[in-house]
């Protein structure tokens, strides 16, 4: 146990040094994370399925191997949305149950590929909806820890994974990161192949990751293309606070945190200015939910037909709504998106990044509601990278965060943006 010890706290970067330069073994490294699984996993209930024996047999043969690879020995969890051969795929749903798909995710090909370690499945909501999972928030177990992406964060945050896989159809990624005080990353739409993610809503549906810091975010996500990162900065970030009517629905403690963030941001260096989100943008936020919901009746076909008495009430519900949506509408939705790409590239003209709430504020207390996850619905729908991270700390003591959202394609600009910000303010820690 003393060479494990304290192993599993190492973030993605940390770790890929140490195993490169021979300080740490991979087993290892995958041990300590096993060992935090065994230890937490009965209160967090982050990981469905995990196995010791199938992880450590990686992590030797990648001890045995020769270096090279950019994500070698890396443990890694992956959301019950995205298929894997060696685990089964439940998408968090009872009518897949035990269903064992027969190829991994393109994702999860990717990061073998590339010498990450899996360490199993974590927990979903179901078909990466609202109906949250059993997942808790490792800070305060009696709190929800967001969803979808409930088990990635939980994962993440209590020191099982230094990554997981994560997606985002509206807010999954985002806001989950916040409550569990971890870093969300949502890449560029289909900057992560989605082969192999069970879809929901096609043209937003994105694979990002949740690590503990931006850093580990950019490493491993261009770790995936065989990129290895510097970890780089942006000297001095251009950034815009934007203001938009989803403010009313953000806590003041939110919004004093932001204020509060701009303040420090101003202080250290940063070009800070503030903008109203064109009216171009703002009508499209309403366009987003149902865009979802006329995409997933058709994704969700075959459990919405034949499977309707195991889905959820709230998801049925959901999927129901649909049915006043018709294709000509559909249609002029699609058209008024792919119109508005226009105003999102003068949004950027002069800033690297726009800085937003990421959740309306804490995590909220209970099991029964993944919380609103309307403050990454723009940002998804318009196919824009994001990432979050936590900012300061609530009145009962949980996180509060914003998020940095950039051009599209501009991730990497975006992420060096981010690791920036985040090395100007002090790290929050839940009380």
């Amino acid at each position: 146990m003393s060479r494990t010890k304290n192993l599993n706290r190492l973030g993605v970067v940390e770790a890929a040094r140490a195993i490169e330069s021979n300080e740490i073994r991979c087993v290892d490294l995958a041990q300590a994370c096993l060992d935090r699984i065994d230890e937490r996993n009965s209160q967090v209930e982050a990981f469905v399925s995990y196995d010791a024996g199938k992880t450590l047999a990686v992590a030797r043969r990648l001890d045995a191997a020769p270096s090279g690879h950019v994500l070698r020995g890396i443990p890694f969890a992956v959301k019950d949305v995205i298929d894997t051969s060696d685990y089964p795929t439940q998408y968090g749903s009872a009518i897949y149950k035990d269903f064992q798909p027969a190829l991994d995710a393109a994702c999860v090909v990717m990061a073998k590929n590339h010498g990450a370690v899996p360490l199993g499945k974590v927990a979903t909501g179901e078909f990466a909806t609202q109906t949250p999972s059993r997942a808790r928030n490792p800070l305060r177990l009696t709190h929800t820890p967001g969803g979808s992406s409930s088990g990635s964060a939980a994962a993440v945050a209590d020191f099982m994974a230094p990554a997981a896989f994560a997606t985002q159809t509206t807010g999954s990624i985002v806001r989950p990161a916040i409550y569990c005080g971890v870093v969300g990353y949502k890449p560029s739409f289909g900057m992560i192949a989605t082969a192999g993610l069970k879809a929901l809503s096609p043209s937003q549906d994105t694979i990002g990751v949740i690590t503990r810091k931006v850093e580990d975010a950019a490493f491993f996500t261009l770790g995936l293309h065989g990129a290895k990162t510097v970890n780089s900065v942006v000297a001095r970030p251009r950034i815009a606070l934007c203001l938009s009517r989803q403010w009313d629905y953000a806590r003041p403690e939110t919004l004093r945190a932001l204020e509060g963030l701009v303040h420090k941001l101003e202080l250290a260096g940063c070009a800070m200015s503030r903008m109203w989100l064109p009216e171009d943008l703002e009508r499209l936020i309403a366009i987003q939910p149902r865009l979802f919901k006329y995409e997933a009746r058709q994704t969700l076909a075959n459990e919405r037909l034949l499977h309707k008495e195991s889905l959820s009430p709230r998801l049925r519900a959901r999927l129901q709504g649909g049915d006043e949506l018709g294709f000509d509408e559909y249609v002029s939705m699609r058209q008024q998106v792919r119109e508005a790409h226009g105003a999102v590239e003068e949004l950027f003209r002069d800033v690297d990044a726009v800085l937003y709430p990421a959740a309306a504020g804490e995590a909220e207390a209970g099991l029964e509601s993944a919380g609103d996850p309307r403050f990454g619905a723009l940002w998804t729908l318009l196919h824009l990278p994001s990432i979050s991270f936590p900012t300061d700390l609530g009145p009962s003591g949980l996180p509060l965060g914003a998020q940095l959202i950039g051009g599209f394609g501009q991730d990497t600009r975006l992420l060096a943006v981010a690791n920036a910000v985040t090395r100007m303010i002090e790290p929050v820690q839940a009380a």
